[in-house]
């Protein structure tokens, strides 16, 4: 085995089973991995300078293939169900042993790098990658250790990433030909069958969730987080399509990360070093910041070329909707150096509400913020999938159900312990539909939410007069700056209030429909700040 690159003294991968692997690439600069890519042909260059890459046969996280080894250590902490698949510790050493057989002989790219932006819970991490790009990947998304740190550098996790490995389900334990599988025990990642480098990310977000509530005390967020010119934190959750990205990304504030935060005695860090941002429809009047950040130094993942150039078509959802671009987070110029802030003073959970029910601004309760935490809630439009012809509700608990390997509600009332202990103000933001549901009302104007969450940053929302939501209780505002006041209720923006009624009240029950599975581990200060529906099962 030939070695490169930047390789830690006493650095050796036969400690976990690689001893016979190809030549080794060690800590390659992005510029060389880029080189290797291309050279390699699984790379070419967009005419930004940014590597574009396709990620074959997934172009997406494949949750239905993501297990946990259940042993002596997970039996009992990992919340094990339609999110946790359980792996056997034989199928595991079995799957390891086969992958070092395949490695053998083929060339490998290690990458190291470690998560956490407070140092106190810095966790180590060494990739071992059969592609360039997977290595470049880990590079731009975790935090990058200086050359001096990386000559004594001791990783703690590892995770081997060999996308032309495929499993045998009928002998390897797994569902089909790709997996992902975490070893707590072994403190081990192993990814195979797949290309699609968003598995690398997840993986450690999936440890970090485990390790550091339990062990460490401190609360695991799939959130994004900015800084105010007083230093006051701001925290923004939401699924896909809510705007969590694009409200985060402030002009008058610093984006302390993008994704994934963790909250300690402390206050808020980065997990991360870097952004992976969805880039269809992209354009650099919508996202400035994330288009202006693909340059040199980037990946794009199964983008579209415009015919016969190399200028990239963002409207070209043909591969996939889920067009991704990595980009280390110092190709932002606002942000936070280090990616640290103090106790967020608002948290601002955002929702697509596509039925047109929910307020567009709305505070919360330290119950109902659990409640809405647990639920995780938001909807996908008609017309985003086939044979969609009405909303569709999603519910994903804790806005990251398929990274949580804890219970949903250990984190919610670690939130809940938070909020009360730094008198921190919830709020829940519709960016979703007014006047209507989608097809008849109109979707809540971007000016306006910015106008929303910038008076409540400033506190101008603390003095005003506030009603409260006959379903869901809640309390909205009813004057706002910048912000017409017949918009702040719902239901006096729909001309049929009859059917705003009833359309609340089928929405109320989806939410205690969804909730019901959580009931067992909830405190009734969550469960009463369920919403009152009166419609019959």
């Amino acid at each position: 085995m030939n070695e490169f690159g930047h390789k830690p003294k006493n650095a050796d991968l036969s400690t976990v089973g690689l001893g016979k692997v190809g030549d080794a690439y060690w800590n390659l600069e992005p510029a060389e991995l880029v080189e290797h890519a291309i050279l390699s042909e699984q790379g070419v260059f967009a005419d930004s300078g940014a590597l574009a890459i396709d990620t074959g046969e997934f172009t997406g996280r494949s949750p239905k293939d993501k297990f946990c080894v259940k042993d002596d250590k997970t039996a009992g902490t990992v919340w094990w169900g339609d999110v946790n698949y359980p792996f056997t510790p034989e199928h595991f050493d079995l799957l390891h042993d086969k992958m070092a057989a395949y490695l053998m002989g083929r060339d490998v790219y290690v990458k190291d790098a470690y998560a956490c932006a407070d140092t106190d819970y810095k966790l180590n991490l060494r990739v071992v990658a059969e592609y360039p790009a997977s290595a470049m990947f880990a590079g731009n998304m975790f935090l990058r250790p200086t050359k001096e740190e990386l000559k004594s550098f001791e990783p703690e996790w590892h995770i081997i990433c060999a996308p032309g490995f495929h499993a045998d389900p009928a002998k390897d334990g797994t569902r089909q030909h790709n997996f992902a599988v975490l070893n707590f025990t072994k403190k081990m990642i192993l990814i195979g069958g797949t290309g699609y480098t968003g598995e690398i990310k997840k993986g450690i977000f999936t440890v970090l969730n485990y390790v550091l509530p339990q062990e460490r005390g401190v609360l695991s967020m799939h959130c994004s987080a900015n800084i105010g010119k007083n230093d006051d934190t701001a925290v923004f959750f939401g699924l896909s399509g809510t705007g969590k990205t694009t409200l985060s990304a402030d002009p008058e504030r610093r984006l302390i990360g993008d994704d994934e935060h963790g909250w300690s005695d402390k206050g808020v860090f980065n997990f991360e070093g870097g952004c992976y941002a969805k880039c269809i429809d992209l354009s650099a009047e919508k996202e400035p910041q994330i288009w202006n950040a693909i340059r040199f130094g980037s990946i794009l993942e199964n983008i579209v070329f415009e015919e016969g150039s190399t200028k990239v078509d963002f409207s070209d959802g043909s591969k996939t909707e889920n067009t991704r671009v990595s980009y280390p987070i110092d190709h932002i110029d606002n942000i936070a150096m280090p990616s640290i802030g103090g106790h967020p003073k608002n948290i601002f959970f955002l929702t697509c509400d596509a039925y047109g029910v929910l307020p567009p601004i709305s505070r919360l309760t330290p119950g109902q913020a659990m409640y809405h935490f647990i639920s995780g809630y938001t909807a996908k439009v008609a017309g985003t999938e086939a044979g969609v012809t009405e909303p569709q509700s999603t519910f994903s608990a804790c806005f990251g159900k398929a990274f949580l390997p804890l219970h949903p509600t250990k984190y919610a009332e670690m939130l809940g312990e938070r909020m009360k202990q730094h008198d921190v103000r919830v709020w829940l933001v519709n960016t979703g539909w007014s006047g209507g549901s989608y097809g008849v009302g109109e979707r809540m104007k971007l000016k306006s939410t910015r106008a929303m969450i910038t008076a409540a940053l400033r506190g101008e929302l603390d003095k005003v007069e506030y009603k409260e939501h006959q379903v869901f209780g809640m309390e909205f505002p009813t004057t706002c700056p910048g912000v017409p006041n017949e918009v702040l209720d719902a239901r006096s923006t729909w001309k049929d209030t009859a059917a705003y009624d009833a359309t609340a009240e089928k929405l109320a029950k989806q939410f205690n429909d969804n909730f019901a599975k959580f009931k067992e581990g909830a405190s009734p200060e969550i469960l009463a700040a369920a919403p009152r529906s009166t419609v019959k099962a």
